[in-house]
């Protein structure tokens, strides 16, 4: 839902000139360095882009699911390590709090959260539970007021800059029923980062292992104060950040077209530009009409979401179809690029690597698949 045309068109139009006129320009030094430059982390702040989702009273831009929308489009147009620092504080770093968390928890982390002056960062994947959630080994063991942390979590966003963790970890028996979310302070003794990941792409994101040994929290650090309801707050987080994920993928496949329709233009073979040669613009027509299809079923399902509906397969078959169709596109502007699509100073050779972890995190392809067949066979 979009509350009010005329702000969202000039908070669009904010982020589309400093997308375009700050970060593509800055992209070449993040690949380069694998960080992002401190000034712009600042610019952020002042846009008030780390609080885009949460409330008004606590800070933030209380944006909608379909202006948050809207605004991913644009942020995705860039690099996605840009969208990475602040995508957990208005995601899975800040999601199960406003969702589940007390009042006294959301008035002391979500202010912080909306300003960036506190990083969030979801704590869920471990060693061996990625796909399968619900297996998390990472124990909670009571002790007094406190719980005492055990285990380790793998490829955390934004571990390595958090002050603060939501973190899933099993209180009772096996399964979902058993599992609690926590909040638990990155300067506690006991937690320790691991060494930054090396990946194929999204250099300047920032991912890690978090270890917990020995890691004494207190029990009102519990999300919304009652055990077994971790994995409830968790599928909670993921809904909306799936569809912000989609969002972004848009926004990628956006960009990537824009590059090959340039190249496109300019490139002459034959005597004429390729984008003068059937074959060339049948793949850039086929870009084109899967980013649309994308960008419709998106902005179908925010809408939707902020109705109240519920619309888990709604999301799910948004996440598949944008993070596997942006895929799609990026191979295709290798192809349409030729030999220097393989060179790293074009932009499309750095998106392919990019864009490839879309199918993989917050639930991968297959999980997708899963979940939108089980909500059909219900019916």
């Amino acid at each position: 839902m979009i509350r009010d045309p005329s702000s969202q068109a000039l908070l669009t139009d904010t982020i589309r000139r400093f997308v375009r006129e700050t970060l593509v320009p800055a992209e070449t030094t993040v690949e380069e360095t694998d960080a992002i430059p401190p000034d712009i982390v600042e610019a952020m702040k002042e846009l008030g882009l780390f609080g885009m989702s949460i409330p008004e009273e606590h800070g933030g831009l209380g944006l909608t699911m379909e202006e948050e929308a809207e605004a991913a489009f644009e942020l995705g147009f860039a690099a996605p390590a840009f969208r990475s620092v602040i995508g957990t504080n208005n995601g899975i770093g800040s999601q199960g709090i406003i969702a589940d968390g007390t009042a006294d928890q959301k008035a002391r982390w979500l202010p912080k959260l909306a300003t960036g002056e506190a990083i969030g960062s979801f704590a869920l994947t471990e060693p061996d539970a990625g796909s399968d959630a619900a297996a998390i080994r990472t124990r909670a063991s009571r002790d007094g007021d406190d719980y005492v942390l055990d285990g380790s979590k793998r490829y955390i966003t934004n571990a390595p800059r958090a002050d603060v963790f939501t973190v899933m970890a099993r209180t009772g028996g096996e399964g979902a029923s058993g599992i609690t979310a926590f909040l638990v302070e990155a300067d506690r003794a006991g937690l320790t980062i691991g060494p930054p990941d090396r990946k194929m792409g999204q250099r300047g994101t920032s991912t890690a292992d978090v270890i917990f040994e020995g890691c004494r929290v207190p029990a009102d650090n519990i999300i919304g104060g009652e055990p077994g309801r971790g994995f409830r707050t968790a599928m909670k987080v993921l809904t909306r950040g799936r569809l912000h994920i989609s969002a972004i993928c848009v926004g990628a496949a956006q960009r990537i077209i824009s590059e090959s329709v340039a190249f496109a233009k300019s490139r002459v073979q034959f005597g004429k530009p390729i984008g003068d040669h059937q074959l060339i613009q049948a793949m850039l027509a086929d870009c084109e009409t899967e980013t649309y299809a994308a960008r419709t079923m998106v902005l179908d399902a925010a809408r939707r979401y902020d109705a109240g509906e519920k619309v888990v397969r709604q999301v799910a078959c948004a996440k598949l179809f944008a993070s596997e169709m942006v895929g799609r596109v990026a191979d295709r502007a290798v192809q349409i690029h030729g030999g220097a699509g393989y060179m790293n100073e074009y932009a499309v050779e750095r998106f392919y690597r990019d864009v490839r972890l879309f199918r993989i995190y917050e639930g991968t392809s297959q999980i997708q698949q899963i979940i939108i067949a089980r909500d059909m066979l219900k019916d």
